[in-house]
């Protein structure tokens, strides 16, 4: 899944002191965990609250139903998702030998879904989606989106069609299992579905972006910021031939060494 629009906030009030966002935290929480439990339709505020250990008052300040409490559930996943993509992004994971990259994405997704809120949430989507009123499919066509930016970079020579059917193999197939694992209430049969996804993913796109296709395409001239190979020659500097790039503007001296880009 990934992001949709955002819609209006459920709150009935933004809580202003930090008190009052740990005790939405909280009910977040627990909302997720009796969801868990005892399944959307049978939970009832008052279990939640309870659960929370705050009043049943305390809920309705910020909360009117259980409907808005799953709506902000939504909201609370959605910002989650966008940071951990923006984690990966920053840290230039593409960059990394095939499975570890993979990997690392994929203790990024472990550590999402350690998250109560995140995992029924997961679960809920592909078994009760009418009762979301945010996520809807832009979520899982964003994480196809994100992964075939990932392969373009890796590779930049793969035709847009392929790398975008690529992705989406590889994100509904992981997904699938990601759901199966967290289903499963054996906690070690839940971690060795989960650790086996990085391999299946990687032996499926090892042709197309494996390391030696990756080691490549690095040895040919391309942007070092968005992997462009529109270039135009831009004086030199300290002996060294500059480069312009076409595409984003930026200049930079060698496209594999990040620290001499002016």
């Amino acid at each position: 899944m990934t992001e949709a629009s955002h819609s209006s906030s459920p709150l009935r009030r933004q809580p202003k002191q930090r008190r009052g966002q740990q005790r939405v935290e909280k009910i977040l929480e627990a909302a997720a965990l009796v969801f868990d439990e005892v399944g959307y339709e049978a939970a009832t505020t008052h279990q939640i609250a309870e659960r929370a250990g705050t009043a049943i008052g305390s809920l309705y300040q910020f909360f009117p139903d259980k409907a808005a409490i799953f709506n902000a559930m939504e909201l609370r996943h959605i910002e989650r998702v966008e940071a951990m993509w923006g984690q990966a992004n920053a840290q230039e994971f593409w960059r990394l030998p095939l499975r570890e990259m993979l990997a690392q994405l994929m203790a990024g997704v472990v550590a999402l879904f350690e998250q109560p809120v995140s995992r029924v949430l997961f679960v809920e989507f592909y078994t009760a989606r009418d009762r979301f009123q945010t996520i809807d499919d832009s979520m899982t066509q964003g994480a196809i989106d994100f992964l075939a930016n990932i392969l373009h970079q890796r590779n930049p020579d793969l035709p847009k069609d392929q790398r975008e059917l690529l992705a989406e193999v590889c994100v509904h197939s992981s997904n699938a299992l990601i759901l199966a694992a967290l289903r499963q209430r054996d906690g070690g049969k839940r971690d060795r579905l989960i650790q086996q996804i990085p391999s299946l993913i990687a032996a499926y796109l090892t042709p197309y972006v494996g390391d030696q296709i990756h080691d490549h395409v690095m040895n040919v001239m391309i942007c070092p910021h968005c992997a462009a190979q529109d270039l135009a020659k831009n004086g030199r500097r300290r002996g060294k031939q500059c480069y312009l790039c076409k595409a984003c503007g930026k200049q930079f001296v060698n496209p594999q060494l990040a620290s001499e880009t002016l």
